[in-house]
């Protein structure tokens, strides 16, 4: 079963939520949004969520109120990293909260993931194509975030997150739960040989076995060309940082396979909106 559901109502934006997790843990919200049902227009037409493009500011800002509004949750609750396709953690505290929701300057700055413990906050990150990583300790009450284009991935900015979460909060890997959203697929994300090395040293690096590599990456239709499966790569990182197998939901949706749904950069020629993800505690 696809663990991200989408949910649609007239005049408000159309979001995908981690549908298990809601209805299994009280107070945890978690998703991802699509392109529709927000104030952009043109090519960043319509729930543009990102600050980093050419868009109106205005514009993105309403399209924030109108996730945050769908959500229930306050505007203020919003929290960022500046995103740089690296590995940094940041714990995001109280006094955070709100950090980047209005402006680039006050996010948390080279920050490709965001964990915390606290209550009231919502932690997002913004895409188009690249991976959306989720986790959420029930039994610390613990949540992260964090982004994984192919250049985070092979930093493992998974283990990362992981790791931060265990010596900050005394999360334990058997006890996190995983996310992994929608994201460019193996369909259609091709990569050229240098690329390929890089992900060639991460599974070495991991201790992958051949099958395994055969699962992240295969031959493309063109030489020197591979089709990259970055979700795959990201649940073996997951596996091998200590994160139980049946405890990782992955999304079958692809980014560009689905425009109609999801802005993509690939697909889309570089030129195009972010969607943004999300995760939070209420209670």
């Amino acid at each position: 079963m696809e663990p991200f559901q989408l949910t649609s109502s007239p005049g408000r934006p159309a979001l995908l939520h981690i549908d298990r997790w809601e209805c299994s843990h009280p107070g945890l919200s978690a998703g991802f949004t699509t392109r529709m049902g927000g104030v952009s227009e043109g090519r960043y037409s319509s729930l543009n969520c990102a600050l980093h493009i050419q868009d109106d500011i205005g514009h993105v800002l309403e399209n924030r109120r109108r996730i945050s509004e769908t959500l229930n949750v306050p505007f203020e609750a919003w929290t960022c990293g500046e995103q740089v396709h690296g590995r940094k953690v940041a714990v995001v505290q109280r006094t955070d909260r709100g950090k980047g929701r209005a402006a680039r300057e006050d996010a948390f700055q080279d920050t490709d993931a965001l964990i915390t413990n606290e209550t009231g906050i919502w932690l997002t990150s913004f895409y188009a194509d690249c991976v959306p990583l989720y986790f959420f300790d029930p039994v610390r009450r613990v949540v992260g975030l964090a982004h994984a284009g192919w250049k985070g991935t092979v930093l493992r900015i998974a283990q990362a997150t992981l790791v931060a979460m265990s010596e900050t909060y005394g999360s334990e890997a058997r006890d996190v739960m995983a996310a992994i959203g929608p994201s460019i697929g193996s369909c259609c994300y091709e990569v050229d040989g240098n690329v390929i090395e890089r992900i060639d040293e991460c599974l070495t690096e991991l201790g992958a076995s051949e099958d395994d590599r055969r699962k992240a990456y295969r031959p493309g239709a063109q030489q020197g060309k591979y089709m990259l499966g970055l979700q795959e790569l990201n649940r073996q990182i997951m596996i091998k940082a200590g994160i139980m197998p049946m405890h990782i939901e992955i999304c079958g949706m692809c980014t560009g396979c689905r425009t109609d749904l999801f802005f993509s950069h690939r697909k889309e020629n570089g030129s195009t909106g972010r969607m943004a993800s999300w995760i939070g505690l209420n209670l």
